[in-house]
């Protein structure tokens, strides 16, 4: 399985994304430009340009019309996927850590940062009314525990928003009264990054505390752990096979203090009901920060601390391999 080496950006990778038919693949980092790739041949289409810091968080509507992006330069963005060109600037008071866009694209949701004395919130937009967008009214604000947010997905069918906490919380929210519907805490530490399944019955979550886990989108209700040896960054679920991908890696500022460790930047897969990891794919010089499996699942997208996005075609073996059980 030799790798598509996608070399646009000049700083880590913080984000990856495949649009609903996987032709595109999008990609943020931590410099002020994301960008768009042919997922089929890895050749740039273009980039994104107005962000004036490190760009944290981006995600593609279902019909790939409109792009959002969350920066640190306390901006969030609507973007004309087509031409580039920017839809709408809605200004924070402090970074804005995640987005994304609801199962009907018609609502957008963003999380702040907890920094500079302000407050953590998820601010909801209703992107088809103009004096929401125009004059940087949100429909909703809801305000979060003291635990900042650093993972967010919308619930499927524009229900709600499900957060993930910097102390491992994981919260269920109703976007339209602000209420918590629910909240467990299964994960020790922080939680990187949170997906859905391809058809919005379960969400994976990547946590700090070495550990993936699967959940019931609707209950909350933990079903499987995949464990590992070091911080898991992000993580994915597989919308072919039984199979998760794990992305991960000793951060970056501890790496010269765990000698045991450095190197063990793989992407590991494991078994979705079994939890036994059956393959490792080496290739990234850093932590994984971003993995995502293609649409169709004959492949996956990793992006790393050391900028580059490695695009994978599975071979035949990986198809062929079946479980004894």
């Amino acid at each position: 399985m030799k790798p598509i080496m996608l070399h646009g950006h000049e700083r880590s990778i913080t984000q990856i994304r495949y649009n609903r038919e996987g032709d595109l693949l999008f990609s943020c980092a931590k410099d002020n430009q994301p960008n768009v790739w042919y997922a089929v041949n890895g050749e740039r289409l273009g980039s994104f340009k107005g962000h004036t810091g490190a760009v944290w968080c981006m995600d593609v509507s279902w019909d790939t019309s409109k792009v959002l992006t969350g920066a640190s330069d306390n901006s969030s963005r609507l973007w004309d996927c087509e031409t580039g060109v920017s839809l709408a600037e809605l200004t924070t008071k402090s970074a804005v850590r995640t987005c994304g866009f609801s199962y009907s694209a018609n609502m957008i949701m963003f999380s702040t940062d907890r920094t500079m004395g302000q407050e953590c919130t998820v601010a909801i937009y209703d992107i088809r009314d103009d004096s929401q967008m125009r004059n940087n009214e949100p429909m909703q604000v809801i305000a979060m525990p003291k635990e900042k947010v650093t993972a967010a997905i919308w619930s499927p069918l524009d229900e709600g928003v499900i957060t993930g906490h910097e102390n491992g919380d994981l919260c269920q929210w109703e976007f339209k009264t602000g209420d918590l519907l629910n909240r467990v805490l299964d994960h020790s530490k922080q939680i990187n990054d949170i997906q859905a399944s391809n058809d919005l019955t379960m969400i994976i979550t990547a946590s700090k505390d070495t550990t993936a886990k699967l959940f019931d989108v609707y209950t909350l209700e933990h079903k499987k752990t995949y464990k590992t040896d070091r911080p898991v960054n992000s993580a994915a679920i597989s919308p072919l096979k039984p199979h998760v991908v794990l992305g991960g890696g000793q951060e970056a500022m501890d790496v010269t203090t765990t000698s045991t460790r450095i190197g063990k930047f793989d992407a590991r897969f494991y078994h979705l009901i079994f939890e036994d990891e059956f393959g490792r794919v080496k290739g990234h010089f850093g932590p994984i920060n971003s993995v995502a499996f293609q649409p169709d699942g004959k492949g996956y997208s990793s992006g790393g601390e050391d900028g580059y996005v490695r695009l994978h075609n599975f071979d035949m073996q990986y198809f062929d391999f079946e479980f004894e059980y």
